[in-house]
């Protein structure tokens, strides 16, 4: 059986979690509410853990095709044999697009009866400003 330990993060926080040799997941690419002025007032303050912000998340185009990759990563070691597996699921932020994400994985990877954890490292901290790109 593996132990399967999922962590969300932001890595704006610059705190990220260690691991030997984790499943790395960057959900930088997906949709964020706070980027978005259309759900930003609605969405902001809830997590990925709400059905809403995880439903936005996932309507991003190639949201399905990471999370294929993502599963299809964690299968393979799995069927490699180990034993424990770090799955590092990160944004910018760490409230709604990884975490989000790292529940979808730990409700996939738990019907397998594996012993999956998922901790969100930064769910509960505040909302950090956009990043600039100058």
């Amino acid at each position: 059986m593996a132990h399967i330990r999922i962590t969300s993060y932001g890595t704006g926080h610059h705190d990220a979690p260690t691991a030997a040799d984790p499943v790395v997941v960057d959900t930088t690419a997906l949709r964020n509410p706070p980027d978005d002025p259309a759900v930003r007032a609605r969405l902001t303050q809830l997590t990925g853990r709400h059905a809403d912000v995880a439903a936005y998340v996932l309507a991003t185009p190639g949201a399905f095709d990471l999370l294929d990759t993502a599963r299809r990563s964690i299968e393979q070691r799995i069927g490699d044999g180990e034993q424990h597996i770090d799955v590092h699921v990160h944004c910018y932020g760490g409230r709604h697009r990884s975490v989000a994400i790292a529940e979808i994985l730990a409700v996939d990877f738990s019907v397998l009866d594996d012993y999956v954890h998922v901790h969100h490292r930064h769910i509960d901290r505040p909302i950090l400003p956009a990043r600039t790109t100058a």
